[in-house]
């Protein structure tokens, strides 16, 4: 039999950590076990209404613009005028993308060389590892702790070689920990990156889930000479399978990443570039009636980790709960655990990087009453 061997860079990555294990949990699922599945942060609440509303009504199927529509252009740049205080000019400034994760590869691809490092989040998002594997530069990665908020050492950082460096992955409020960036945070990454001439890229899709101050590093004075961002409408608007997201900044860097992009894809669907235009003029009360509900569900997570003696931090953000284990646990012992006594599927911290060992995640995009039976079944837990 014929098989055609797999490039050799595919010996540097590994399958998604969901893909892969929630084929285990649905084959379990498929066997009759009634799994509750709190690992990832796929949100269960519908989109606005008036958002479908505009997509059911359509109806333009030709090509679009590799640039995006003009209107959602604007609604973007509206956007972060009103609630992120940054002025972007919407035609050389903003560039939507089919989900921010997109944007990762076309980022990597548009300005790493074979040999380039990249300083990557321990803990963090896995994909920034993948797709810098994938395009042949170095990841290397830069420690997270709990001592320190989440937050990079830049002192430490500045011990290090750093001449082969040229792109600094950050991810404020950041996943999987919920850690908020304060604007001094913001500051030191700019002023990090002109030193070092290091281009900071900021993740920034959970910014308005369980968050009262929404902050980009755009904001910060001189960040376009240094640094883009990118957002996404995924978890802000609950519309995570239409695949809209954005990158911003400065339109040099936009033109390097459009000359990737236009030879990947052939243009978002008209349809859901005008839903996501809507979506984005959507009045505050629709973040305070989303983050009602994540506040209930979130406070039954508090009560299982309570329970569970897990420490975690109130004063985080976003779709998460990060929990610390007790002292001797490890995190793929204990999710194992649940899953195979308690039905219940959480994510082991170790997903995302060494520094993840001893803490999970829960997510929070369940309805209340299927955390409540989370918090039934574990309640005898040792």
């Amino acid at each position: 039999m014929i098989m055609i061997s797999k490039a050799n860079i595919m010996n540097t990555v590994q399958e998604y950590y969901f893909s892969d294990k929630l084929r285990e949990v649905w084959s379990l699922a498929q066997k009759g076990k009634p799994i509750i599945n709190l690992g990832i942060g796929s949100p269960d609440l519908s989109p606005p209404s008036e958002v479908i509303e505009v997509l059911k009504n359509a109806d333009v199927h030709s090509y679009q613009s590799y640039q995006g529509i003009p209107e959602l252009r604007n609604s973007i740049s509206a956007f972060y005028d009103l609630h992120y205080n940054v002025s972007l000019d919407p035609d050389h400034e903003v560039l939507p993308l089919m989900g921010s994760k997109e944007g990762i590869l076309h980022i990597s691809m548009a300005f790493l060389n074979p040999g380039d490092q990249v300083l990557i989040p321990d803990p963090g998002y896995p994909t920034y590892a993948s797709v810098t594997n994938l395009v042949e530069a170095v990841p290397v990665t830069y420690a997270l702790d709990e001592k320190h908020n989440w937050w990079p050492d830049l002192d430490e950082l500045e011990k290090m070689d750093l001449e082969k460096v040229k792109l600094m992955w950050v991810n404020y409020p950041h996943m999987p920990t919920g850690s908020n960036a304060e604007k001094g945070l913001f500051e030191d990454l700019i002023a990090f990156g002109l030193k070092h001439e290091i281009l900071i890229v900021n993740d920034n899709p959970y910014s308005f889930i369980l968050n009262d101050n929404p902050q980009s590093i755009l904001s910060v004075p001189e960040a376009k000479e240094i640094a883009i961002e990118l957002n996404s409408l995924s978890k802000t608007f609950n519309m995570a399978g239409w695949r809209v997201g954005m990158v911003v900044g400065k339109e040099d860097y936009l033109k390097a990443i459009l000359q990737v992009k236009s030879n990947m894809d052939s243009g978002m669907f008209y349809g859901i570039q005008l839903g996501a235009s809507k979506a984005l003029t959507l009045p505050l009360s629709w973040f305070e009636d989303m983050n009602l509900v994540y506040q209930e569900r979130r406070d039954i997570v508090w009560r299982i980790c309570d329970r569970l003696n897990l420490k975690y931090d109130k004063g985080s953000s976003g779709m998460f709960v990060w929990a610390r284990l007790p002292q001797g646990r490890t995190a793929e012992e204990f999710c194992d655990k649940i899953l195979y006594e308690h039905d219940v599927f959480v994510t082991p911290g170790t997903v995302f990087g060494e520094q993840g060992e001893g803490y999970i995640r829960f997510s929070l995009c369940l309805p209340k009453n299927q955390i409540e039976e989370v918090e039934q079944r574990l309640t005898s837990m040792k």
